[in-house]
């Protein structure tokens, strides 16, 4: 069973940056894909960024392209996003998400993930 454990939460001022860390325990983690994803109160659970096996390919939701990166260290098992000019829109719980059902490409469904962290809250105050 594939385990994550998110880290590096917290609160921030506006223009801050924070870095999020996911380490994942279970399975050998470049057969995963992976994904970050946050909800605010009140909203639904939405992509934030989203990463392939092999870490060449990256996709982002608009909202966060230009300001978030999303990276990951195969041989640290652990994948990470680089929150940069943070907003209080940002502000949400974050969760990271592995699937090991596809061979390839980017992962965007929140339905195509199995495997789910416990979540990190992120607060951006203005």
């Amino acid at each position: 069973q594939v385990q994550l454990v998110e880290s590096g939460g917290g609160l921030v001022q506006a223009g801050g940056s924070l870095r999020l860390s996911c380490a994942a325990s279970g399975r050998t983690f470049s057969t995963l894909a992976m994904g970050w994803f946050r909800q605010a109160p009140g909203k639904e659970r939405e992509l934030v960024a989203t990463i392939t096996r092999s870490g060449g390919i990256t996709d982002y939701a608009e909202s966060v392209k230009g300001r978030f990166t999303i990276s990951r260290d195969n041989g640290k098992n652990t994948q990470y996003l680089q929150m940069n000019s943070l907003k209080p829109e940002d502000t949400a719980v974050y969760y990271c998400a592995a699937t090991s059902k596809y061979n390839s490409g980017l992962i965007s469904a929140r339905s195509a993930y199995e495997h789910w962290g416990q979540g990190t809250q992120v607060t951006v105050s203005s």
